[in-house]
């Protein structure tokens, strides 16, 4: 949206030699101390035992009778290559009280999930400094599937996440930079890679109610068949929410599985079906609220809404042999999304509104391949993978004017064919038990093919890039290891943007292209220990930065000037677990993040978060009480580029308490918003004009967060 290309598109030029040399020598110098002796690896830290294990939480170490078991296929669970790089169990996931399934993604230390619009458009997500918009910049894979969109006509790298059933999330690998071979498009800052379950032990149906209406019903079994199992899953919701204009919402999922194997010797098919309707009550204007026109949870237009729908079909294969472990996925996704939305209310158009509609109607394929195999250069153990990954998008993209969902005109109209390749290579090489590094090489080539209804914006492009990468990891003291990370990388940009000529609009003025590809380069260093038993405890201090770009904005058809920016933070993350029933977890990020170039409108860079934290208890044994409480801290964000106009801080606290049964049933009660904070989910500063005003005016647009609500879930299991 256009108030909110200042930040999305906001990127940066290469570090500045003297912070790349500073953490470069950092490493140097700790390398020259351990081969000097003066730090002196300790004799008892094997080669096979340099990595650290990861904690698990009390519902995975003793897992309840009915309780998932963990994904046995999925991506290889490698030791970490920098400091904040982890795995999460689908235990540590489901053990705390979400409002909405994007926010099961909470789960990554410094994420922040929130939601602007109704409950079946994607999330808006935040971290490391970054207002990532839908997706833009952060990679999320369902079972192997991308879930960002390209050349998407909401916004690029749009990643609706409404078809996650966190009850069947059996792992999550979290990576943050562009430090990882095997990661490509919208991944610089981070990258969550989630993995289905294969089997429950006990077929159980649950059924949730709850405070404005909501009610969720859920069916999971799984039964032997050929040599290996058959998973299904169903879930129906249905919610209101608190908004003077119920959200209406009508959300229907399936998952249909067949797995066999292990991860590394075996196979897997899925089927996914989700569709979705909702009505929306969008951020509003402060104004609107103050001067009484609307209830705090009113609405400025109440035909907003959408519907989505989404099909899909994979499949996973992994064969160990004697050359090593090869692995492939292939994917085929079929989607459809129409979106109503109205920001600006009377701004544009005085007489029938300025809502307009979104469409996208896309089938994408795609393939990845791997191959890892050890082997030694020289004396010195080493293990290498090389891998291919494709993907096809074709897509119908569409953008109209409308008045109460009813068809005014087409702003622009596009049909556009995108693919793209990736070669990487990685080896990681370890030259003493405590000394290893990681190094590796990516090269992307993206093409696309537009065809819009304006001729004189359809066109063909092209792009490549190269991304080194490299890693170096020291673990020279008992049970801890530190980290230098250094890379780049990229995230495609909307293909009708490369092709613009004109704006949609007038159809005369000149507008520049933005390039296809866009540069990013980050840098870490850092340390994980487990010195003191049950704890993992990791400190990163990160800079990223993205070259000067143009981005296309969905919103308007047209292009936007950025500017370059930097991210430089520190983050540290904390897992304990206690005992077999006690565990928590703490998180905290700081963030500085500035516009780089001299621009009389101010450097900050709007919707940034410079300060992020959470706190989680969680406790119980397989069999009785259970619980937890999380609370999430989300720090205040300037909305202006002079810092004059900032958001509020937001404090909320989420908790759950239930008890087990012998036999696998199983009572919950989850409060959200359990002090019933009065604050917002997100806010922009931007203008409009409400019906009865004269002129634009400049004003705070806010999405309140829903007031203290109650959901009571009862599980009953099935032979």
């Amino acid at each position: 949206m256009f108030y909110r290309e200042a930040n999305r598109s906001a990127r940066a030029i290469f570090p500045c030699a003297a912070h790349v040399c500073a953490i470069l020598a950092s490493g140097i110098v700790a390398t020259a101390l351990v081969a000097t002796g003066l730090l002196a690896p300790r004799a008892a830290i094997a080669q096979s035992n340099s990595t650290l294990p990861p904690i698990v939480v009390s519902t995975e170490q003793q897992r309840a009778p009915d309780a998932p078991v963990p994904a046995a296929f999925g991506p290889p669970r490698e030791a970490p290559k920098t400091a904040s790089e982890m795995d999460v169990t689908g235990g540590e996931v489901n053990a705390v009280a979400v409002t909405r399934p994007g926010e099961a993604l909470e789960a990554v230390p410094g994420l922040i999930v929130t939601q602007h619009s109704g409950e079946g458009k994607a999330n808006q997500y935040f971290l490391r400094g970054f207002n990532l918009d839908h997706g833009t910049d952060f990679a999320i894979t369902v079972d192997g599937m991308p879930a960002n969109m390209r050349t998407h006509g909401h916004g690029q790298g749009y990643a609706d996440i409404n078809f996650l059933i966190p009850e069947l999330i059996g792992a999550m690998r979290v990576r943050k930079g562009p430090y990882f071979a095997d990661e490509g498009d919208f991944s610089s800052a981070g990258a969550a890679h989630i993995d289905y379950i294969n089997r429950v032990d006990k077929t159980f149906a649950e059924l949730t109610v709850g405070s404005f209406g909501y009610r969720r019903g859920l069916a999971v079994g799984s039964l032997p068949a050929w040599s290996g199992n058959i998973l299904a899953a169903l879930e129906v919701t249905g919610y209101n929410g608190p908004w003077d204009v119920p959200d209406d919402v009508r959300k229907i999922n399936g998952v249909l599985r067949y797995s066999e194997g292990s991860r590394d010797d075996g196979l897997s098919v899925t089927g996914m079906v989700y569709r979705n309707k909702w009505t929306s009550t969008d951020q509003v204007a402060q104004r609107a609220i103050d001067e009484g026109i609307i209830g705090r949870f009113g609405s400025l237009d109440p035909t907003d809404g959408g519907s989505a729908e989404r099909y899909s079909l994979s499949a996973r294969w992994a064969k160990t042999h004697e050359a090593g472990i090869t692995r492939v996925e292939a994917y085929g996704i079929r989607s459809r999304l129409r979106l109503f939305n109205n920001f600006t209310y009377f701004l544009d158009d005085p007489v029938n509104g300025d809502q307009f509609s979104q469409s996208d109607r896309r089938t994408l394929a795609g393939l990845n391949a791997s191959h890892t195999f050890d082997h030694r250069l020289g004396d010195l153990p080493s293990e290498t993978v090389i891998g291919l990954q494709s993907r096809y998008d074709d897509i119908h993209v569409g953008l109209t004017k409308t008045a109460a969902r009813q068809y005014l005109s087409t702003v622009r109209d596009d049909h556009v064919r995108e693919g793209s390749v990736a070669l990487y290579a990685q080896n990681t090489l370890r030259w003493t038990s405590w000394l290893r590094t990681v190094t590796g090489v990516r090269h992307d080539w993206f093409a696309a093919d537009v065809a819009s209804d304006t001729p004189a914006n359809s066109g063909k492009v092209q792009s490549g890039m190269t991304s080194p990468k490299f890693g170096l990891v020291i673990g020279p003291f008992k049970a801890t290891e530190l980290f230098f990370n250094a890379g780049t990388g990229l995230h495609s940009n909307d293909a009708r943007g490369s092709t613009i000529t004109v704006d949609p609009v007038t159809k005369i003025d000149p507008l520049p292209r933005s390039p296809l590809l866009v540069r990013s380069k980050g840098a870490e260093i850092g340390a994980r220990t487990t010195i003191v038993p049950g704890l993992e405890s990791a400190v990163a201090f990160f800079v990223l930065d993205f070259d000067s770009e143009l981005l296309f904005v969905g919103d308007a058809g047209t292009t936007e000037a950025s500017r370059p920016s930097r991210r430089v933070g520190v983050e540290w993350t904390n897992r304990y677990g206690v005992n077999s029933w006690l565990a928590f977890d703490a998180d905290v990020t700081f963030t500085r993040a500035r516009f780089t170039d001299a621009d009389p409108a101010g450097n900050f860079i709007p919707g940034a978060p410079n300060a992020v934290a959470s706190l989680a208890v969680v406790f119980g044994e397989p069999l009785g009480w259970f619980g937890s409480i999380k609370l999430r801290y989300f720090g205040p964000r300037p909305l202006v580029e002079d810092g004059s106009v900032r958001s509020k801080a937001s404090a909320l606290v989420n908790a759950r308490l239930g008890y087990r049964f012998e036999g696998g049933a199983q009572l919950q009660l989850d409060v959200l918003n359990l002090f019933n904070a009065k604050t917002n989910q997100i806010e922009y500063f931007y203008e409009s004009r409400l019906f009865a005003e004269a002129t634009a005016v400049a004003d705070r647009h806010v999405h309140p967060v829903e007031p203290l609500a109650v959901r009571a879930s009862l599980r009953l299991p099935f032979n």
